[in-house]
């Protein structure tokens, strides 16, 4: 991957951090004081559906880092290690924890009539999309799994061959 590559990634992961940071600490606040003041048919407090959006944006976050681990794992030519799997486990664990806590929001939007029944059916849909992303990452493991298995192979091999030679 190109040094520009790397860069621009870095920029956007960046931004995505700050803008993630910026919700945490002035939309959601502001959302659950225009929530209060409003008289909803939620059968749940706003609060749960607030701390639901917070672990969700933390999610994300942990994404990211670990992304932003893994590019400098490859800028540095290490990625094809052992030491790369730590960062897709994480980036695994941190979609099916997003995943679940669309779960959990559908299920604090399904009771009473604040919600079309639709939306909570929407909402399930993504916790398919979601869990489908966190597949799609474990079949990238699989595929880092084999380059490591081959890497550490060419390496046993040169170093046999240089005995011979």
């Amino acid at each position: 991957m190109g040094k520009l590559t790397v860069l621009a990634l870095r920029v956007v992961i960046g931004m995505l951090l700050a803008g993630s940071v910026f919700v945490q600490a002035v939309m959601v606040p502001l959302l659950g004081s225009d929530l209060e003041g409003i008289d909803t048919d939620l059968a749940y407090p706003v609060a749960a559906f607030l701390v639901v959006v917070v672990l969700g944006i933390v999610t994300a976050q942990v994404v990211l880092v670990c992304v932003w681990r893994l590019l400098t794992m490859v800028r540095r030519g290490t990625v094809f290690s052992h030491a790369a799997f730590r960062y897709v486990h994480i980036v695994i664990g941190a979609f099916v924890a997003a995943a679940l806590l669309v779960f959990a929001l559908g299920v604090m939007l399904a009771p009473g009539e604040a919600v079309a029944p639709g939306v909570v059916l929407l909402v399930g849909g993504v916790v398919v999309a979601v869990l489908g992303v966190a597949l799609v990452v474990l079949v990238l493991r699989m595929l880092l799994a084999q380059a490591v298995a081959r890497d550490v192979e060419a390496a046993r091999m040169q170093a046999e061959l240089a005995e011979v030679i």
